[in-house]
């Protein structure tokens, strides 16, 4: 039975229609969320910490007691909203209540540690984290500062914890050792915190400052998932049983595994995996990664989880999209991507859901938005079991603290599928491979899947790694080939490739023009976008580069399935011209691409696009002659086409003039790249590679000082792998207007609003203004709804022109 004062003490205000949510209610949810988490990681492996097998009783432990510190007066006034704010630390009373309940010095430390971090750094965050709050507080000052406390509460909450945590097999002591009064609570918060402060004062050895921040992780994790009343999936579907699912959808489409795919899943740890598009790559890592999952189970207990990593949106999208109809169990899977509301908002307004939404009825979209916002929380609380995400979004895990550390803890014991490796610079591939270094160390399995991996590639991957790396080739497909290489030795916007797309346009077939960067690609459509309409109707003509509205940029990307979907039933005519965004993000199949010069890998994926099916016989994909040019950041450098360096296109452009005229077969592609990462500007590009990954690693994977602050990384992150966002300053009114289409639901109705956000480069965005009612960046350009984002125009004179940038 549950003490009358104890009953009436409350660890959260009440919210979203529920009523105040009890302590002692909050604390139970959190231990038992502590658990499950434990039942899906299963055993850590083996760490010199000196914790062991005591990892998870710790965990549950500050689980169960992490918010014994809300009892104060002052903070109950404040969830019953009779002040504005208390002001203090919850979590630092929550430590007077360890010593008489955890007897052991080492249990206690590592206890108190979790509890004292689970919301605040340490050091690092003036103002902030705990030491310069409280770390020259003496006793008197805390207690003046804590404020009064209900003298029942104290013991009713001391004895609470000691029946509760032997009862259910933690190593705590039982309820004949209470004997805590408001006086020595506060004594022993502020004794025991000062000893965390100092233990954790010097570095700490690797083993040891990994353990604290998966530690810190469980316990904030369990804490988020009580709160949010979330629960973790155990369910999934990669495990033994996905072989004869395979098996069994093959053979109603009369197919059966190809010869790759059965070594693929034989393979026990890591793996390469080279693959041509149309072999089956993705079932091949599919069935390797079922065959981890089992394994990894057997061993550890748990219910591994599974990553895909892709480097696009779009692509991220489709896949999860696929796993979902395989799996035929959407909700073990999960998208985890800065858009991902985004995602499962345009999938709950989708005319084929079945619902009655209505694009025009703003209940209806904002009950949709609501419902978004809702599914990427879950996934932001690590709830399904497989996620399809950007490398980003596990890198962040570096980031640790209460906000991010939670990531590293899901990433023990699981497995990782890392999709097209080569399409990321050196910086990004080295912070990558020295994350794929720490997964491993945390029990994971890794495997590297791509059509084309070079070489150098291969041996990065494996020489990153501790354990050995088995590579599975597919070769003897007899796969027909699907493009005839050409050359021009002119630029993409000459009028001899002006001529040529207007025939090829004549012909009657669907073009694809890639250009470099956005005003190359303005231009081309400019001048060929009327004639085109006029010959093959409206619509026929489209332009699609990473600078328009993102409403706009759906409703063109869903006009380019449409019209070149690779899945469509017939053929239509047509120009699409494009940047680099074209070349994965969509599933398209066109008769012929033209394409100005650019780093091989870039050309491949390019090439992709076309006769991607190889229903027909081989298609042209005609590479032209670089325009050479410096950045305004980077003068005496040549750059093709103003983005990328010369090296690596030029020594593209020299290989594949020697190739012209002839089809071109994957097998030959990673030849080729195996030719070019063998020049000199290969071996520079691999001494960056190694030399990032080295210093991701000291910098931020060895947490030496795991519960200092890392907040300054974040927005070095953020310009790293996202880039920034900006409305226009025409569409100032349009977005407030979206913003209150759903009162009181702040983040549904940034989920409307996000449609008139427009993708700009960090610098870019600074050219204009930040809002802060509306918390946005505004930008005053110029903007056509076909053409997208024309220029910027800034203060002083200076000015963002859209081919500065990708």
């Amino acid at each position: 039975m549950i003490p009358v004062v104890l009953a009436s003490v409350n660890a959260k205000s009440s919210r979203d229609g529920r009523p105040p949510e009890p302590l002692i209610d909050h604390l139970a949810a959190a231990r038992e969320a502590a658990h499950q988490l434990s039942r899906r990681v299963g055993t850590l492996p083996n760490l010199d910490d000196g914790l062991g097998p005591l990892f998870w009783p710790v965990v549950e432990l500050a689980a169960l007691t992490h918010d014994g510190g809300k009892i104060p007066t002052g903070f109950q006034d404040m969830l019953a909203g009779r002040i504005r704010l208390w002001g203090e630390r919850h979590e630092v009373l929550s430590l007077g209540f360890l010593p008489s309940l955890v007897h052991d010095p080492d249990l206690l430390l590592w206890v108190a540690t979790a509890v004292a971090t689970h919301h605040r750094p340490l050091r690092g965050e003036p103002g902030r984290d705990l030491a310069g709050l409280y770390g020259d507080c003496d006793i008197a000052e805390l207690r003046k500062r804590i404020g009064p406390i209900s003298p029942q509460a104290v013991p009713e909450l001391e004895k609470w914890f000691h029946h509760t945590a032997p009862a259910i097999g933690l190593p705590a002591a039982d309820s004949s050792r209470a004997s805590l009064t408001t006086e020595t609570l506060l004594e022993a918060a502020h004794g025991l915190l000062n000893m965390v402060l100092e233990r954790w004062d010097e570095r700490a050895a690797p083993d040891l400052g990994l353990t604290a921040v998966l530690l810190q992780g469980a316990v904030t994790l369990a804490d988020h998932l009580s709160s949010a009343h979330g629960r973790l999936s155990l369910a999934q579907p990669l495990d033994g049983s996905f072989r004869t699912l395979l098996d069994q959808r093959f053979a109603g489409q009369g197919r059966t595994l190809r010869p790759h795919q059965v070594r693929a899943e034989a393979r026990l740890g890591h793996l390469l995996l080279r693959a041509p598009t149309g072999s089956g790559k993705t079932e091949a890592a599919l069935l390797w990664a079922a065959a981890q999952v089992t394994d990894l189970a057997r061993h550890t207990g748990g219910v591994p989880r599974v990553f895909f990593a892709l480097p696009y949106l779009s692509s991220i999208n489709a896949m999860a999209d696929r796993l979902k109809e395989l799996f035929q169990a959407p909700e073990t899977v999960g998208v985890a991507h800065s858009k991902a509301a985004s995602y499962h908002l345009a999938a709950s307004i989708a005319p084929e859901d079945g619902d009655e939404t209505d694009q025009d009825n703003d209940p209806c979209r904002v009950n949709a938005a609501t419902k978004a916002i809702s599914r990427a929380a879950a996934t932001k609380l690590f709830h399904e079991s497989v996620r399809v995400a950007t490398p980003y979004q596990l890198l962040r895990a570096a980031l640790a603290g209460p906000a991010h550390s939670g990531i590293l803890i899901d990433a023990a014991n699981s497995v990782f599928v890392l999709d097209e490796l080569h399409v990321y610079d050196p910086r990004r591939l080295g912070y990558i491979l020295a994350s794929a270094r720490l997964w491993e160390r945390l029990g994971g399995r890794i495997a590297v899947v791509s059509a084309t991996l070079p070489e150098m590639l291969s041996e990065l991957f494996s020489q990153t790694l501790a354990h050995p790396v088995g590579l599975v080739d597919a070769e003897g497909l007899d796969l027909t080939p699907r493009h005839r290489l050409r050359i021009r030795d002119h630029h993409l916007t000459d009028p001899a490739a002006l001529a040529e797309i207007r025939f090829r346009l004549s012909q009657n077939e669907s073009v694809l023009v890639v250009a470099n960067n956005v005003a190359q690609a303005l231009e081309l459509f400019e001048e060929l976008a009327p004639e085109t309409e006029e010959r093959h109707g409206q619509g026929s003509a489209l332009l699609l580069h990473s600078r328009f509205r993102r409403g706009d940029r759906n409703g063109i990307e869903q006009s380019i399935r449409e019209r070149f979907g690779a899945e469509l039933p017939g053929r239509h005519p047509g120009l699409l011209v494009a940047t680099q965004c074209v070349e994965v993000s969509l599933d398209l199949d066109f008769d012929v691409l033209l394409t100005a010069a650019a780093p091989l890998e870039a050309l491949l994926q390019r090439f992709g696009r076309v006769n991607r099916l190889a229903a027909r016989p081989p298609a042209d994909v005609i590479v032209h002659h670089p325009h050479w040019t410096t950045r305004r950041n980077a003068p005496g450098l040549d750059y093709a086409d103003g983005i990328y360096p010369r090296e690596p296109v030029e020594a593209a452009w020299q290989l594949l003039t020697a190739h012209t005229d002839t089809i071109v077969d994957e097998p030959d592609a990673t030849t080729w790249l195996n030719h070019i990462y063998s020049t000199p500007w290969g071996a520079t590009w691999r001494e960056e590679v190694n030399d990032r990954c080295e210093q991701f690693t000291r910098r931020l994977l060895t947490f030496r000082r795991p519960f200092d602050s890392r907040s300054d990384l974040t927005a070095v992150f953020d310009e790293l792998f996202e880039g920034t966002e900006a409305i226009l300053t025409q569409d100032h009114d349009d977005y407030a207007d979206a913003l209150a289409q759903a009162p009181g639901q702040f983040k549904a109705g940034r989920l409307l609003a996000d449609e008139y956000l427009i993708p700009m480069p960090y610098w870019a965005g600074a050219l204009g203004g930040y809002d802060k009612k509306l918390q946005v960046n505004v930008v005053d350009g110029d903007y056509d709804e076909h053409l997208g984002l024309r220029a910027v125009r800034g203060p002083a004179q200076s000015t963002y022109q859209p081919g500065e940038v990708l």
